[in-house]
């Protein structure tokens, strides 16, 4: 069963299952309410932070892929609302959905060269890393880079979102 790990600047590293995750508070039934578009359901992320206890010191939040081929750093602080969507109905979120974990950030804008951007909703979540400074980053940071991402091979299972 594939889990969803968080470390770094915390007290309690933690690796979440599914089951994990269904008994945190914080559920969110229908994804799509906050991301319009969307299926699924999840759990905000302030539900899994308060289970790993981050340090004072801890500011960023980057967010993994499971095969660690892309990641997204961010400021803690400006998603504090985003929600870690695991299911659909009762099972796993499937990989077509982008499962079996995945990162939406709420009210975010399109992908774009900034902070927080649609970009960093992460398609097959593996990792959180808590840090006091920014972590590994490789979102695109041009139009032409990030239709370039999308094109590369193994990427065209993959929405453009």
């Amino acid at each position: 069963m594939t889990q969803l790990r968080i470390e770094g600047e915390v007290s309690s590293p933690h690796t979440f299952s599914f089951n994990d995750l269904t008994r945190l508070p914080d559920q969110i039934a229908d994804v799509g309410q906050f991301v319009p578009g969307r299926d699924g359901g999840g759990v905000r992320l302030r539900s899994l932070l308060e289970r790993v206890s981050p340090a004072d010191s801890a500011r960023y939040i980057t967010l993994e892929s499971s095969d660690g081929k892309f990641s997204a750093s961010l400021p803690i602080t400006a998603v504090q609302d985003a929600i870690v969507a695991y299911r659909l109905g009762d099972a796993p979120l499937p990989p077509k959905k982008g499962g079996p974990f995945r990162f939406f950030i709420p009210n975010v804008e399109e992908c774009a060269v900034g902070e927080v951007d649609a970009c960093a909703n992460v398609k097959f979540l593996g990792r959180l890393h808590l840090s006091h400074e920014p972590g590994r980053d490789v979102r695109p940071t041009s139009p032409a880079s990030h239709q370039a991402h999308h094109d590369q091979p193994g990427h065209e299972h993959l929405p453009k979102d």
